[in-house]
């Protein structure tokens, strides 16, 4: 009958050696600048801004009126999914390698949902080649109501 082999533990210098491997890749993977990509995504357009993580100085935009020709396909995932496209490409070119993602509806008395057009914009920042840190949702919510436009009477028609 033969021995099974018994596995031995490697030498702490390769150990070692595996282990800066990692770090090295680790390192490759959070060098670079990262930014902000604001979603503004309402039922009529799709607005794509990315700035610098202060927020302060605009990097690249996009928005589905630049992509579409019609009015009514501003809003659109697809014209979405482009502007987002164009957005990461400009922002890409400048040195962007990550972003965070800040989505917002309209919120206040308007629709505290965002837009078809948000997902589509996110799946396409990711696609391009951007890494992606957080995604949360900044849309402004009332925390009694805000005063709706109309005047005291309401809308006649």
């Amino acid at each position: 009958m033969q021995m099974a082999e018994t596995a031995t533990l490697p030498k702490p210098e390769e150990r070692r050696d595996r282990r800066s491997h990692f770090d090295d890749r680790r390192v490759l993977l959070t060098e670079g600048k990262w930014g902000v990509a604001h979603v503004f995504s309402s039922k009529n357009d799709t607005i794509i801004t990315i700035t610098d993580l202060s927020g302060a100085e605009t990097i690249a935009t996009g928005s589905g009126g630049m992509i579409v020709k019609s009015d009514r396909e501003e809003g659109s995932p697809y014209a979405a999914m482009q502007a987002a496209f164009r957005a990461s490409t400009k922002a890409k070119e400048r040195g962007v390698v990550g972003v965070h993602v800040r989505v917002r509806a309209p919120g206040g008395h308007h629709s505290k949902t965002p837009g078809p057009g948000a997902q589509a914009a996110i799946r396409a920042l990711a696609r391009s080649g951007l890494r992606i840190g957080k995604i949360e949702d900044v849309t402004p919510l009332p925390t009694d109501t805000t005063k709706r436009k109309g005047g005291k009477r309401g809308r006649r028609v």
